[in-house]
């Protein structure tokens, strides 16, 4: 979920050179890699490892950056090659992703790869890593709804002070920050891999990183997996529009589901009632903070993980009801601590959210265009939409250009394998039908009903087969060419209610973004 204020328009010059840009048949073999054990608890056999990419793709020998990689190494005897893995973000640090994914997938399947997790320049132990301003989202944050010209001001000031920060710390570093350069790091971990061609695996805003270097380098690509999928005709402004209605959406079901289960959480029967509770403790909250931790902001920040994952519901309706029935603020404040209080890697994260997105593509440049938009769009869907705006209100006065996004369309690529839940709020349906139409023999399988986001690899068992079948054959579901789904998948029900829920450790709790 992200947004940019839009500053200027973009300087195309560079970015259509990047996207023509193909390697040679003789290209330079990059230095090979030293693996060294860095294993964790959950995945002792992770190694670890550095590679050095230019600074500056067009300069490669200028000033160079070093990458962090992670990697399970395969155990067959045959190995289909390098799988790149990425969580999304962009800011997420991809590191044990590796071992992640390598648990998840069925063990044959996962020996046949070297599961290759990676930090993005700028991201975790990658140098430099960016932190422009520590501390930014410590509560309590002043309210998202700028519903005076004096709130509207102090959060201007707010998101013009981390812009300035950030330029004022790493000038020379923003104009190299972006998904092209990402992606054109992404060759260079082939090169130093050896491969001469990469299978990748990316979730949410990774989905985007993936069809970036597949246009950038077509040739490179075997094998595609993109789950929950970015819509490029959207980055970012209106992709972040869209995710406040679809956020929206998301938040109604949740009380749509609390209202049915009010024998449990007394809250009531009618989920608009449910709903006008729900804002009275928000606005309640912007008066009087719970634990001097949760004001109205963070309440919003508490519940927006319930948008990408249900499983927290239960955790959250307990807050809900704590407070609302009781006026215990005990259950709330552990649910913001749980899902949403700002730890010292979500300064870098969100560090390289801005960098990548205000420069990926131009926002508007005028801040009435924002001011009108996302009043319009509050309107309809109250629940994010100022949150948002005002994450992403940074590229309204970033300190560098903005580039303008290549066209992703493709039709020199493998059969690419794309995943997408039909009420998935962090990438709307729209992004995996628009990326289907655009990569050429792709096959779209759909969770039909489903609100979670990045969807395979977390139990549903009919989703993962298909991912399974095609990680080890190539093989993709095809349908009737009429251009639906190739393939459609039942989702699990809601969850039961739970006293005393606890947060379980998940796929989207670790990995997700709010792209």
């Amino acid at each position: 979920m992200q947004k940019r204020a839009g500053v200027l328009i973009a300087a195309g010059a560079l970015m259509a050179s990047a996207v023509t840009a193909a390697p040679s048949t003789a290209e330079p073999r990059a230095a090979g890699l030293s693996w060294k054990a860095c294993a964790t608890k959950e995945y002792p056999k992770l190694q670890c490892a550095t590679v050095q990419v230019p600074l500056d793709h067009d300069e490669p020998g200028g000033e160079r950056i070093t990458l962090a990689l992670s990697r399970i190494a395969h155990t067959a005897k045959t190995s289909q090659g390098p799988l790149l893995v990425n969580p999304g973000g962009p800011g997420a640090s991809g590191l044990t992703m590796a071992g992640f994914v390598a648990a998840s997938l069925p063990a044959k399947v996962a020996a046949q790869y070297d599961i290759i997790g990676f930090d993005p320049r700028g991201v975790g132990a990658s140098t430099p890593a960016l932190d422009c301003k520590p501390g930014y989202f410590a509560p309590v944050r002043p309210d998202s709804v700028p519903r005076t010209l004096t709130e509207e001001r102090t959060n201007l000031t707010r998101a013009a002070s981390f812009a300035r920060a950030c330029g004022d710390k790493y000038g020379g570093l923003l104009r190299h920050m972006g998904t092209v350069s990402a992606a054109r790091d992404l060759d260079v971990i082939r090169q130093a891999l050896g491969a001469e061609r990469i299978n990748y695996f990316g979730y949410s805003y990774g989905t985007y990183l993936g069809t970036v270097y597949a246009k950038l380098f077509p040739q490179r690509v075997r094998r595609v997996v993109l789950d929950s999928v970015v819509d490029p005709q959207g980055v970012w402004y209106d992709a972040n529009l869209a995710q406040d209605l679809a956020f929206d959406a998301r938040h109604k079901a949740f009380l749509a589901w609390v209202a049915k289960h009010d024998g449990t959480y007394r809250l009531g029967t009618d989920p608009a009632g449910v709903e006008a509770r729900w804002y009275a403790m928000r606005e309640a909250l912007k008066k009087a903070p719970a634990g001097k931790k949760v004001g109205a902001a963070e309440l919003e920040d508490t519940f927006l993980p319930g948008g990408y994952y249900n499983g927290f519901w239960p955790l959250l309706a307990e807050a809900f009801s704590a407070y609302a029935n009781e006026k215990d603020t005990e259950p709330l404040v552990a649910a913001y601590t749980s899902l949403a209080e700002p730890e010292p890697t979500d300064d870098n994260g969100y560090s390289v959210y801005t960098a990548v997105q205000c420069r990926d593509a131009a926002w508007p440049g005028d801040w009435g265009v924002w001011h009108r938009d996302n009043w319009d769009v509050y309107a309809k869907a109250p629940f994010s939409t100022w949150n948002n705006a005002w994450y992403n209100a940074p590229c309204a006065f970033w300190p560098v250009e903005s580039l303008t996004p290549p066209d992703v369309a493709n039709d020199a690529l493998p059969p690419v394998l794309l995943f997408q839940a039909t009420e998935d709020a962090a990438t709307p349906y729209g992004g995996g039908v628009s990326v289907h139409h655009k990569l050429r023999g792709s096959s779209l399988v759909v969770e039909q009903g489903g609100g979670n986001h990045a969807v395979t690899l977390a139990g549903n068992a009919c989703l993962d087969r298909h991912l399974v079948r095609y990680l080890e054959t190539g093989e993709v579901p095809r349908g009737d060419g009429s251009g639906a789904p190739d393939a459609v998948c039942a989702t699990a029900a809601d969850p039961l209610p739970a006293r005393s829920a606890r947060v379980a450790e998940t796929p989207q709790r670790k990995y997700t973004r709010r792209f």
